[in-house]
């Protein structure tokens, strides 16, 4: 017998429910149809789900093992990021003392002496002038006419007897780049030059560097050089160096009186001297080279032979380099007068 159904009081007011009416519903059939999905329950079954997606994994698995392969197209990976170097400071001597300074290339009245900043670190621990290879140095000497050929940093110490030239330095001690070097001992080195040039009387000094020459004229002058008074090439002779003590006459490699080596500034050899092109400095050295083939052309000198059976006018070359025989003298190029600091100044040599 059905249950009786009867109307419950519902809290709606406005609603009436029968309470058996749940009891008249039968469960669904499972082995009846479903009813059709809704719109949305349709389009469910298409939803793109990213994490789902096995295609998308292989997609970012390749694109990592593509970018892991090496390359053999440069502009194919990514661009490393371009490391600056570091400027350097100042360095206590005891950083390099393990290091060995330079031995000066010098002998009694040469045609040139060049004069570097310091021996950098590859350069100490060669043992040879401007041994690092990014230096200039050597193919500069070639290519100026200098030299017949480029030298080796190890023939260094054949400048002399080959070439009629020699090399030293305004500081000793070695560092990684000049920077390392103080200003006061940079200056204090202008002086320990001059000595060296009053010593052994070579007819000019080329300065390897505008940082070399703003050192000594500071030395000098007590001061940089302006912008106006600063030029590459001859100086004028009053910025000789090397020249006896006042009130003492000394005679020179020609047999007159001794008025000090001439100065050609020339430009840095260093790899990290960009500042000129290599064809502008190539420009300012050819002048210098020029006139160290004529001064050796009028001595007799022949370069590149330091044979002693070689002789010309009966003195072997060797000793026509070191000043035994001279030929007409061709002085260095006049250079336009300058307006020169007063002779008063502080540190001023006659």
């Amino acid at each position: 017998m059905p249950p009786k159904c009867t109307t419950e009081p519902s809290k709606d007011p406005k609603a009436r429910m029968p309470a058996c009416a749940s009891a008249s519903i039968e469960p669904p059939d499972p082995t009846s149809t479903p009813p059709p999905p809704s719109f949305k329950g349709q389009l469910a079954k298409y939803e793109y789900t990213l994490a789902s997606s096995p295609s998308r994994k292989r997609t970012r698995a390749a694109v990592t093992a593509a970018a892991a392969a090496p390359s053999g197209n440069a502009h194919s990976s990514s661009p490393r990021p371009n490391k600056k170097r570091k400027p350097s400071k100042y360095a206590d001597p005891s950083k390099y003392a393990h290091l060995s300074p330079l031995v000066d290339i010098l002998k009694p009245k040469l045609i040139c002496v060049f004069v570097g900043t310091n021996p950098g670190v590859q350069t100490a621990t060669a043992g040879h002038a401007y041994a690092h290879p990014s230096n200039h140095f050597w193919k500069l000497l070639h290519s100026s006419g200098l030299t017949d050929r480029r030298l080796k940093p190890e023939e260094d110490r054949s400048l002399p007897a080959l070439y009629c030239m020699g090399n030293t330095n305004i500081v000793e001690r070695p560092s990684k780049d000049a920077a390392e070097l103080s200003r006061d001992e940079m200056t204090a080195g202008a002086a320990v030059l001059d000595e060296k040039f009053r010593e052994y009387k070579p007819e000019a000094v080329c300065i390897v560097g505008k940082g070399i020459w703003e050192a000594i004229w500071r030395w000098k002058y007590g001061k940089n050089p302006s912008k106006a008074e600063f030029r590459y090439g001859w100086q004028d002779e009053g910025h000789n160096m090397g020249r006896s003590v006042e009130g003492e006459e000394e005679v020179a490699w020609d047999g007159g009186t001794w008025r000090g080596s001439r100065v050609f500034v020339a430009t840095s050899t260093s790899g990290l001297a960009a500042s000129l092109k290599p064809t502008e400095k190539e420009a300012i050295w050819k002048p210098f080279g020029e006139w160290v083939q004529r001064r050796r052309a009028e001595r007799g000198f022949v370069p590149g032979d330091d044979s002693a059976e070689a002789v010309i006018d009966n003195t072997p070359l060797h000793r026509q380099c070191h000043g035994s025989s001279y030929r007409q003298h061709t002085p260095a190029p006049a250079v336009p007068r300058m307006a020169s600091p007063s002779p008063t100044q502080a540190g001023y040599r006659h």
